[in-house]
């Protein structure tokens, strides 16, 4: 073989090596770069409870970081493999979508319009409005509350659709609107109020930790979906991430995912079926 041919099937074979390095880094994704890395990225928040908030410790606690545990163990078999981003709600997205974060898990909405900006999991929760009331109050029930009409006085946090969203509930009930969540709940602690319209995971969380104090009346409505939020392009990492959640949800990890749903929210949840996946169902 001549020295330029030789040179010639080098200098390809150099360039195949090189190319097929190349399109091998190209094809690794999220899933191996977290594995390689050793730790999960999770943006998250730090100040609304029962979702994200320090402890009296400092430690960063919530239904929120729990979700989050779930995943990293999936990943490591170790939930404590995590670097949290504190975030702002306006930086879900952002930090998802720039490669910030891994993940984000932060109490976020699921809409048609995100999910063209990010990829949701699937829900993990189903939040929605509660009728909180008074323990000791003349109205505990939902059916109490309808049956009083007129004579019965919500309070909520103001906003455009409030009295609206109330009256979707209790059409005849009189709405009382404050510019702050504090103000609806003392509403009802001072007597002005015989309700307070509040997010079903509040509701469920001021009872978990003032027990005695107040009672969920049983009704709630406007659902929505609590998801995680991925970045869009990556296939193997989203089927992954639901394959943690699902199986938390409804497989191995039920006790890990329905020790933190009842520690948030005072909830003991009915452990899945044997048999036939309730998927199918």
């Amino acid at each position: 073989m001549s020295y330029m041919l030789r040179s010639a099937v080098v200098g390809l074979t150099a360039l195949v090596a090189v190319s097929t390095e190349s399109a091998m880094a190209q094809e690794k994704g999220k899933l191996e770069e977290v594995l390689e890395r050793g730790h999960l990225i999770v943006g998250t928040g730090s100040t609304n409870a029962p979702w994200h908030f320090k402890d009296e410790s400092g430690n960063l606690v919530g239904f929120d970081i729990d979700i989050a545990k779930i995943v990293a163990k999936g990943l490591f078999g170790d939930d404590t493999k995590i670097e949290f981003v504190d975030q702002s709600s306006d930086s879900r997205i952002p930090n998802v979508t720039t490669g910030k974060v891994d993940i984000t898990c932060q109490f976020m909405t699921v809409t048609a319009e995100r999910a063209q900006q990010v990829n949701m999991t699937i829900p993990y929760y189903r939040e929605g409005v509660a009728l909180l009331v008074p323990a000791n109050g003349k109205m505990k029930t939902y059916e109490e509350l309808k049956a009083a009409g007129s004579g019965a006085t919500v309070s909520v946090l103001q906003n455009v659709y409030a009295e609206e969203m109330v009256h979707q509930a209790l059409p005849e009930a009189k709405v009382d609107q404050y510019d702050s969540v504090d103000l609806i709940y003392e509403a009802v602690n001072s007597g002005r109020a015989d309700a307070a319209a509040t997010d079903q995971s509040s509701a469920k969380w001021l009872i978990v930790t003032t027990p005695g104090k107040y009672l969920d009346s049983g009704y709630g409505w406007n659902p929505q979906s609590y998801s995680c939020a991925v970045k869009r392009g990556d296939q193997d990492w989203l089927n992954f991430v639901n394959t943690a959640l699902h199986e938390a949800m409804t497989g191995v990890e039920f006790g890990t995912y329905s020790a933190s749903f009842k520690k948030w929210f005072g909830v003991d949840l009915p452990p899945p079926a044997i048999g036939f996946p309730v998927e199918f169902q």
